[in-house]
């Protein structure tokens, strides 16, 4: 049986969720430690990142990366879930009348820091329960609002017409962890006054992977029976190249090992991390100790074997 460890690059397809994704991997595979790197919901397909092995210790990492979507925002209807699933609660009387400066100028108001509120249908926390839950219930909630990063918002195909009761354009959106293109589409229908919600949604880049990398699980099931998963896996050390690595000392590899508290190295100073390994291949993320200054601990620590990536 194979040994797997690392970074799968997978393509969500539509009508599954990222929990149905791990589960059907991990009967392909023959192994239980596989971990997704975010919730992609049914009818979205895309980049998903999946976690093997020791990876799994990673796969926060690969969330906290950036991502980028292509959606289709229809302008003339809200609906419950804030996309084409849900039940319509809103609609306009009147055709829209859509100017093509205007939808820019509405794309530029809300690229950069924006406040978002998860919408209810979501799998965001309060008081110890889903949100989808409390929906699910008909009941709506205070949430917290929170800020994400838009890093850039582009139009990608303009309006078949800019008139009439429903008006659909495609955006391509590069933004930070966390936010909701749901609600990116109704904060542009607000903006421009109309209801509207997100009719299409696929995600083109997460954990620094794009589209060209992945596989479909129908693809990954044939690279293993033909023992090639080496073409498709990406090592952990892809997810910490935010940081800088450092070789262990040999006179400090038994400490290493140990995860014992360090003098701090010098990069922390400037990085919030340091990766620590030998060869090549990462042993350990260490971070600042919080409660002793000067020293450095272990974030994270790997089982690794003794050997050059090539």
């Amino acid at each position: 049986m194979q040994q797997l460890e690392g970074i799968l690059p997978l393509w969500k397809e539509a009508g599954m969720t990222s929990h149905d994704c791990v589960f059907k991997l991990r009967k392909i595979l023959k192994m239980k430690r596989i971990g997704h790197t975010g919730t992609l919901d049914p009818d979205v397909e895309g980049v998903l990142p999946i976690c093997l092995g020791q990876a799994t210790k990673v796969a926060e990492y690969v969330m906290a990366q950036g991502k980028a979507y292509r959606a289709t925002v229809s302008l003339g209807k809200a609906t419950t879930t804030e996309d084409a699933s849900g039940d319509v609660i809103a609609s306009v009387d009147n055709p829209i009348h859509l100017e093509s400066i205007q939808l820019q100028d509405t794309l530029t108001q809300l690229t950069g820091t924006i406040t978002q509120t998860p919408p209810m249908y979501s799998a965001v926390k309060v008081n110890g329960r889903r949100l989808y839950e409390y929906a699910r219930e008909g009941k709506v909630i205070d949430r917290p609002s929170r800020e994400v990063t838009i890093h850039s918002l582009t139009l990608v195909k303009e309006p078949s017409v800019w008139t009439g009761e429903e008006i659909d354009f495609e955006i391509e959106v590069v933004c930070s962890k966390g936010t909701y293109i749901r609600t990116l589409a109704v904060q542009i229908g607000k903006l421009l006054g109309v209801p509207a919600h997100m009719k299409k949604l696929i995600r083109t880049q997460a954990g620094g992977f794009g589209v060209a990398e992945t596989r479909t699980i129908q693809q990954v099931a044939e690279l293993y029976e033909e023992q090639r998963m080496d073409e498709l896996l990406q090592p952990i050390e892809r997810s910490l190249t935010e940081w800088p690595f450092h070789e262990i000392p040999a006179d400090l590899e038994k400490a290493f090992s140990n995860g014992q508290v360090l003098p701090a190295h010098t990069d922390l100073l400037i990085h919030d991390k340091i990766v620590i390994g030998k060869n090549g291949v990462a042993h350990a993320v260490y971070r600042a100790h919080p409660e002793k200054p000067g020293y450095m601990k272990p974030e994270k620590m790997f089982t690794r074997p003794e050997m050059e990536i090539q």
